[in-house]
């Protein structure tokens, strides 16, 4: 038998979430094949099989946490797609057995759903007297997991399902109550990753002194930028022009002339890093991840919006490496684009800050004793006050707006 185990998952990391078995007991498998997903904070991850064979065992079952080392299954290397074949006509035998009798085709439907619940499932079913039948399977194809049933005995308890049958004709409304308070709530356990995303946040609250500043910018250069260049851009490079690149650029810039904000606290010592590793948050379909772009000061605004679309295409497809994910230096965070007006953006520690974007909205502004309306958006940088002052982070906020406000000045920069 080869034991199958969860593998290093990264710098830190040191448990994950079995999310989907690719695989059920009992298939033949083929060397290097994926078995298992497990979800981690950051990144998803497949388990191969390192020899072909037949999977005889799941060790745990999908919703479980699991630790670095644990195992996860076994495979028989020495079995065949035969052998696992064989097995079926095996217990053939056993089936003609209860046939004859008349209650036969009542307890024939028990056998059949028995492979599809786990000794975890049917332990709590039996513990806690629920039938999984009974309840909604969150895994792939409806089956019930062992987090599906502990959210069941959890639940407040329900004497419909043992009523309904005796009682149906003679008490139909009795059901009714429990029914209506049980879909009041919905329990569902905390992924690895959302759990690991709030530890993040509180030791960053916890760990740094936050402070945010803000200023507003008038985005009608570089707006005005974009749109006469969006389209033979995308038609010539394939290349959409968003307004992230802008703010790359003017972030990069402004952190060489200010590179504290682009330092970082270890120890008492103080890391002054002379490149600009650019993480962009990125909301994906369980929680938000920061995929880094490397060395983006060195790039121009096409070549980031290159680098950015691919990383960012990895992060919604879940195929992010822990390379992606790793070496930041600096955050950016657009809340603008789900219509946030100002925010007040957490430090991705241990970097000591992030600036936050808003959306843009029309206001009038008194521009040259005139009142005019124009294309605003509000800036907010928060920056752990232990190593960036304010001062130092006003100016740098003010050299951002600067060079958004004069995009023409990025380019003799």
């Amino acid at each position: 038998m080869i034991s199958i185990k969860v593998p290093p998952l990264g710098e830190s990391i040191v448990e994950a979430t079995i999310s989907r078995w690719l695989k059920k007991e009992g298939d033949v498998v083929a060397q290097n094949e994926a078995l298992v997903e497990l979800e981690t904070d950051k990144i998803t991850v497949e388990v191969p099989a390192f020899k072909a064979g037949v999977l005889t065992k799941h060790a745990h079952e999908e919703g479980d946490v699991v630790q670095v080392g644990d195992e996860l299954g076994q495979i028989d290397e020495n079995a065949t797609a035969a052998v696992a074949s064989a097995a079926v006509p095996a217990a053939a035998p056993t089936k003609p057995v209860p046939a004859p009798p008349t209650p036969a085709p009542a307890s024939a439907p028990a056998p059949a759903s028995a492979p599809k619940t786990s000794p975890a499932v049917r332990r709590i079913a039996a513990e806690e007297h629920i039938d999984p039948a009974t309840v909604a399977g969150s895994a792939r194809g409806g089956r019930v997991t062992k987090g599906d049933m502990l959210a069941a005995a959890s639940a407040p308890p329900s004497p419909a399902p043992v009523s309904a049958p005796k009682v149906a004709a003679t008490a139909p409304p009795a059901p009714m109550p429990p029914a209506a308070a049980n879909g009041r709530e919905t329990r569902e356990r905390m992924t690895t990753r959302r759990k690991r995303i709030a530890e993040h946040l509180l030791e960053s609250q916890h760990a740094t002194a936050h402070l945010t500043t803000f200023n507003e910018v008038d985005m009608t250069a570089v707006s005005a930028v974009r749109e006469r260049l969006r389209d033979r851009i995308e038609k010539e490079h394939g290349v959409k022009l968003t307004y992230m690149p802008f703010f790359a650029k003017a972030a990069a810039l402004a952190l060489k002339a200010y590179p504290t904000v682009n330092a970082q606290i270890e120890g008492d010592s103080i890391v002054y890093k002379h490149y600009v590793n650019l993480g962009v948050a990125v909301a994906v379909e369980n929680g938000l991840v920061v995929p880094v772009v490397k060395d983006a000061d060195k790039m121009n605004m096409l070549d980031f919006s290159r680098a950015l679309t691919a990383v960012a295409k990895r992060a919604r497809d879940g195929a992010l490496t822990m390379d992606d994910l790793t070496g930041g230096s600096f955050t950016i965070t657009n809340g603008g684009v789900f219509g946030s007006l100002v925010s007040t953006p957490i430090l991705n520690y241990p970097q000591v800050a992030i600036l936050g974007l808003h959306k843009i909205q029309d206001r009038p502004m008194a521009i040259e004793g005139k009142v005019e309306i124009r294309p605003m958006m509000y800036l907010a940088l928060s920056y752990d006050h232990r190593l960036v002052d304010g001062q130092q982070a006003v100016l740098f906020l003010v050299r951002v707006k600067e060079l958004i406000e004069d995009p023409a000045a990025m380019l003799v920069e």
